[in-house]
């Protein structure tokens, strides 16, 4: 009888993963407690997920629970121009004519260009990840046939939450909640997971795409706690009452990743010291010390880090 129900268990897990293409949970016990005690007396909601690829042990804090992408839905964005590139409609070295039109206010590389101004697309997909350049996300956001086709990607993978909600019809009451886009914590890392291991759309896409998130300027949170000779793919989201960052390690040990994100945040502030920023930092350090139980490598002190 126990082994009846030890193979019901195993095939029900087995179903559970095909459903949604992502690995069964194996929960890190001691881990999970190391992070929770960083969360205790956070000031709003959160949601983390960490998963060690070899290993497979998880930790998961409202993991599937929703939460705004910000500027971590120029991942899925950058699904959608490489589908296209794939399908052959667009060329990544193509050079593109910019227009006044395409401007979005913010401190962006793309938005600085003179009207009729020529710039590859690659450039513009590079700047989209690496600076999170939004006029150069929303250009491509368009390029990629929307963020109706984006969504169908997402779909079609495997992504039941992941979506892009602004300019994208029947997205509005979700824009109005979650602004540009929303995912989970554990999507948002599975996504980078697939791009790892070659999985989106195509191993040729997939390594372009891993390059690009290997290339990020925003290297003051999560990314501060990692050795800087260690190879890392990354991105972060900001808005006022939300952080959040998905990093993939490409550690000594073997290669995690994890996806930290908050909302409702209490501390709305843009300093260094916010307190979502810190929370960011603090479960990277406790992650690189766990899995890297002997390097040697310190980061920063905190008072040297702004300087």
């Amino acid at each position: 009888m126990k082994n009846i129900i030890a193979v019901f268990v195993f095939l029900s897990a087995l179903h559970a993963q095909s459903q949604t293409g992502f690995p069964r949970s194996r929960p890190d016990k001691v881990l999970t407690k190391k992070i929770e005690e960083l969360v205790k007396d956070f000031k709003g909601d959160y949601g983390i997920f960490v998963r060690h690829l070899k290993s497979g042990k998880t930790v998961e804090i409202n993991a599937d629970t929703l939460f705004p992408t910000a500027s971590m839905i120029k991942v899925p964005i950058m699904t959608g121009v490489f589908d296209k590139v794939e399908k052959g409609k667009l060329k990544y070295d193509s050079l593109l004519m910019y227009r006044d039109s395409l401007f979005y206010d913010g401190e962006d590389i793309v938005g600085t260009l003179k009207d009729s101004g020529r710039i590859v697309l690659s450039k513009v997909v590079m700047l989209m990840i690496t600076t999170s350049d939004n006029t150069g996300s929303l250009w491509c956001q368009h390029l990629a046939g929307t963020g109706t086709r984006i969504n169908e990607i997402m779909a079609k993978n495997g992504f039941q939450f992941t979506r892009v909600n602004s300019r994208t019809p029947g997205r509005e009451s979700m824009r109005s909640q979650y602004g540009w886009g929303v995912t989970t914590p554990r999507e948002m890392a599975e996504l980078v997971v697939r791009i790892r291991e070659g999985k989106m759309i195509s191993p040729w896409a997939s390594e372009r795409m891993y390059r690009n998130l290997a290339r990020i300027y925003w290297d003051g949170e999560a990314l501060s706690e990692i050795p800087p000779y260690i190879h890392a793919a990354s991105k972060q989201g900001a808005v006022n009452r939300s952080r959040s960052e998905v990093v993939l390690v490409n550690a000594p040990s073997g290669d995690y990743v994890f996806c930290v994100i908050t909302k409702n945040q209490h501390d709305e502030s843009w300093i260094p010291e916010n307190e979502g920023y810190v929370l960011l930092r603090n479960v990277s350090r406790t992650l690189w010390q766990y899995f890297e139980p002997t390097s040697r490598w310190k980061a920063m002190p905190e008072s040297m880090k702004y300087h």
